[in-house]
């Protein structure tokens, strides 16, 4: 265990760039184990997903006595779905809250995906979510919203109600900018609503180690089919596993230029915080790759980075800390226009648009096999 002095996620949090974990179970929370990686480990908000909770709730007897409850009242796999994951949520928002506080609601928040099936209908999409900030009833929730065009008005709308809203699932530098937009015209909206926006938030998760995947696997099938010269063959094996943080910094810069701009200012003065980029799916794919590489090239203030609870361990350990998200910005842009050298050929663009519909696609079966799975632990533990 890294001790106070030699953990290197609190030099992190030096640079302005907040630690949240990407896991929740009951088990962390009854043990008090959460507790101690927010003071031990600088976690400074949580967020979830079916995959986690699928893992957490089949494999574990804890939540069992719960099931047995909502199988007596007579509840859908749904319902007790909600009110297995809707505890949780709520008993770690409680753990959460004075950092929540303590950050002027920047920090401190626990995320909640709405159900991936309802991806593509703006309308549900609001609806739930809607209904999940109202039934966990914590001012410190964040409901997680694709960043998907049906998922843009959904933001939006979340926003003006004063829902704190995780966009998910973001690939593209230019859906990130529509993430950020869609929040703008939410707050400029509660603003006409007479409401206060000093009290929400937003964060813009932007996914890493599935575009460097999808990349290198591109690039492998190049290699395996030969490319036609060695000018070729260095081009691409000098992009290989760098276009994601590449394309994170990009990323970065456009938030920059869009908090310098007149309309976010204006919000600014009446108190709204920004809706800061969250680095997802940080965890490396490829074991050639540095396991930190995602979390050591991206640290930067307004910034939040999430990470599994392997990797915490790792970066307290071993992770080397900079300002590196402000560093080879003209080389990562550089390295972006090259997609469209000949002897590249990649198109970078339908790479993203790849990546939102897969990501989707595997939320869903997720989310889908979670059901399935409790529907098979409620036949178990239901009385014969």
């Amino acid at each position: 265990m890294a001790t106070h002095t030699s953990n290197h996620l609190l030099e992190i949090k030096k640079y302005g760039q907040s630690i949240w974990m990407d896991y929740l179970t009951r088990d962390i929370i009854l043990s008090g184990e959460l507790e101690e990686l927010i003071e031990n480990k600088g976690i400074s908000g949580v967020t979830s997903n079916p995959t986690i909770f699928e893992k957490a709730i089949i494999g574990n007897e804890i939540y069992d006595k719960d099931i047995e409850a909502g199988v007596r009242n007579h509840k859908t796999i749904q319902q007790v779905y909600e009110s297995l994951i809707f505890a949780d949520i709520r008993n770690a928002c409680d753990i959460l809250c004075a950092i929540y506080e303590s950050s002027k609601a920047l920090d401190g928040y626990v995320s909640i995906e709405v159900p991936p099936t309802i991806s593509q209908d703006t309308q549900r999409t609001i609806e739930e979510a809607r209904r999940y900030y109202q039934q966990i009833n914590r001012s410190n929730v964040m409901v997680k919203i694709p960043g998907t065009k049906a998922g843009f008005p959904a933001i939006e709308q979340a926003t003006r109600e004063g829902i704190n809203v995780n966009v998910t699932l973001l690939f593209s530098v230019n859906n990130y900018a529509e993430a950020a937009w869609a929040y703008i015209r939410g707050l400029e909206a509660r603003v006409a609503d007479g409401q206060d926006i000093s009290n929400i938030s937003s964060v813009a998760s932007f996914f890493l180690s599935r575009i460097d995947s999808k990349v290198d696997a591109l690039i492998d099938e190049k290699f395996k089919k030969g490319v036609p010269d060695q000018p070729s063959e260095v081009k691409l094996t000098l992009i290989r596993g760098k276009v994601a943080i590449a394309n994170a910094k990009m990323a970065y810069q456009k938030y920059k230029e869009i908090i310098a701009s007149e309309r976010w200012q204006a919000l600014a003065n009446k108190g709204a915080n920004p809706q800061r980029l969250l680095w997802a799916s940080t965890s490396t794919k490829d074991p050639t790759y540095s396991k930190v590489k995602y979390v050591e090239e991206l640290v930067g203030s307004d910034t939040v980075t999430t990470l599994a609870p392997k990797t915490i361990e790792l970066c307290a350990e071993h992770c080397k800390v900079t300002n590196s998200i402000e560093t080879d910005v003209d080389k990562a842009r550089n390295l972006i226009a090259s997609f469209r050298d000949p002897d590249i050929d990649i198109n970078l663009d339908q790479v993203m648009d790849e990546l939102l519909v897969e990501g989707i696609d595997q939320f869903i079966k997720s989310f889908q096999s979670l059901m399935q799975s409790l529907e098979e632990k409620i036949k178990r533990l239901a009385p014969v």
